[in-house]
């Protein structure tokens, strides 16, 4: 079951009583966006999207925050973005350079694993279908042959 969403626009009323946030999201209006998930858990969130931002794209907003904290989580835990133990600002950048890296070479390799797994799954299906629909052989010998060489599996 799909969360929730119910957003509705806010405004600061007197700047006097509301002051914190006046002085922390740019505008007059900012959104206040709830979610209830399918456990029954709520989250509330404050966004200073524009008025005429519709709930889709406020959810897929919050989505996307989401995808980015479990990036982050990803880096600490697997690449070790948090052990950096040095002490001078260039070494810092250095560590997060390398480690993003890392994370952007290994989200290539599981990304195009994942499309290969789909894509032998789509190609699977269709030559089944093709099977049991034609039973005419190929008449011209180079029509079987692929346009794109393919290439060995490397050994990983």
């Amino acid at each position: 079951m799909c969360p929730l969403y119910i957003a509705g626009l806010i405004g600061p009323g007197d700047r006097k009583s509301v002051q914190p946030m006046a002085e922390r999201l740019p505008g007059d209006e900012a959104w206040l966006i709830g979610e209830q998930r399918a456990s029954g858990e709520k989250k509330y969130y404050l966004a200073n999207l524009p008025a005429a931002t519709d709930l889709r794209t406020l959810a897929a907003t919050i989505k996307a925050r989401w995808i980015c904290e479990q990036a982050h989580q990803q880096l600490k835990e697997e690449l070790g973005l948090d052990h950096f133990e040095g002490r001078s600002w260039q070494g810092l950048h250095r560590h997060a350079l390398m480690t993003m890296i890392a994370y952007a070479f290994l989200q290539h390799r599981r990304l195009a694993h994942a499309g290969r797994k789909k894509k032998n799954q789509r190609t699977s299906a269709s030559a089944n279908h093709a099977r049991h629909t034609s039973r005419h052989r190929r008449s011209h010998p180079s029509a079987a042959v692929s346009a794109v060489p393919i290439l060995p599996k490397a050994n990983s």
